[in-house]
């Protein structure tokens, strides 16, 4: 079988080279390549042979697996986590849940390649991805919704790297699933303890880290449709935005909480909660007529504790080794095609308050 002349007079950009791709220049069906790589059904040894001598003359990025295959290897799965601040408390935890989720799937993946972005923009978090995209067969991701994002996740879709949305879905249509939980019932649940708790009807301030994480923006929301609901006495103040650090939510706070005194609830929408409390703790120390209610994303080691000095009422977070455990499992699944589709795991929310912290 010889390598068809009409693809190869074509050049193809290099990494744009997709199983269709290989399938063409070897002259067989999508399925005949398919069935190579994952090994499904029995394909002739001298076609898998064939079919492996073309992609690697394409320089296709699964060459190995198919060599793995045709050798008649078991191929392990190689997963890839881009998550945000590596000084993050949060993200340093989920990046252990991660790596313990992939280890219960020795058999199937290697050890899992967890990386950490200092620089969130979209253009460094889509170089992130095309970088990690060449050494992995599958990525999960922590990202604002942007369209260089998008547009990547297009290109490793195209070569056959699946890419899943975490914590914040994502609106690319080529996004292979979403795990974490229902950003719409964590607003609501924000607002149901705020509304509930206050001793009366006042400002409510509300923190975001962008308004391009989908969870931040969808939580926000629903925050405001409660209130606008069930408690329309209360008065939405317009939200702060704190980049998703720490330094700039506990400057904003401060500023926010000395600006207006008559502030009865705070919520924080996305990162920033360990800055917040800080500046809530400040205000309780120098103004103790005054508690706003606080509620937290996430219950990393200071958040304990502020829910324990009652600084902070709830703590809204992802159950950490079942979020991951979920997207690891739905990860192989599409890897071994056992699921066809869109997936989501959404996994139930984690609250707790000074009394059970």
């Amino acid at each position: 079988m010889a390598i068809s002349e009409s693809f190869m007079s074509n050049s193809v950009r290099p990494g744009r080279v997709t199983i269709a791709d290989v399938a063409k220049a070897a002259g067989v069906s999508l399925s005949t390549v398919d069935r190579v790589l994952n090994g499904r059904a029995p394909v002739r040894l001298d076609t898998a042979k064939h079919i492996h001598d073309v992609a690697a003359t394409m320089g296709f990025h699964l060459t190995g697996v198919i060599k793995e295959r045709v050798q008649g290897k078991k191929v392990k799965y190689k997963l890839g986590f881009l998550l945000e601040q590596p000084d993050s408390a949060f993200y340093s935890d989920l990046g252990a849940a991660l790596s313990r989720a992939t280890s219960l799937f020795k058999e199937d993946c290697e050890p899992a390649q967890v990386e950490f972005m200092q620089d969130i923009s979209p253009e460094a978090v889509s170089r992130r991805l095309r970088t990690l995209g060449e050494r992995v067969d599958a990525i999960a991701i922590v990202a604002a919704d942007h369209s260089l994002i998008s547009s990547e996740i297009d290109r490793l879709k195209d070569r056959s790297v699946p890419v899943f949305a975490l914590i914040s879905d994502l609106s690319t249509p080529t996004r292979a699933g979403y795990a974490g939980l229902d950003n719409r019932s964590v607003g609501r649940t924000a607002a149901w303890f705020i509304t509930s708790l206050a001793r009366q009807p006042g400002k409510l301030a509300i923190f975001v880290g962008s308004h391009r994480f989908q969870c931040q923006e969808l939580a926000e929301m629903s925050f405001r449709s409660y209130v606008r609901e069930h408690a329309p006495d209360f008065e939405l103040m317009e939200p702060l935005v704190t980049l998703e650090s720490n330094e700039l939510a506990e400057e904003g706070a401060r500023e926010l909480l000395h600006r207006h005194p008559d502030i009865v609830g705070v919520f924080v929408a996305g990162g920033g909660s360990e800055g917040v409390l800080t500046a809530l703790k400040e205000d309780r120390l120098s103004n103790p007529g005054n508690r706003p209610i606080g509620i937290a994303r996430e219950l990393t080691a200071r958040v304990r504790q502020g829910l324990i000095s009652r600084d902070l009422h709830a703590a809204l977070s992802h159950p950490l080794p079942q979020l991951a455990q979920d997207l690891v499992t739905m990860m192989v699944r599409v890897l071994s095609n056992e699921s066809q589709g869109l997936q989501q795991a959404i996994v139930p929310l984690d609250i707790q308050t000074p009394e059970s912290a």
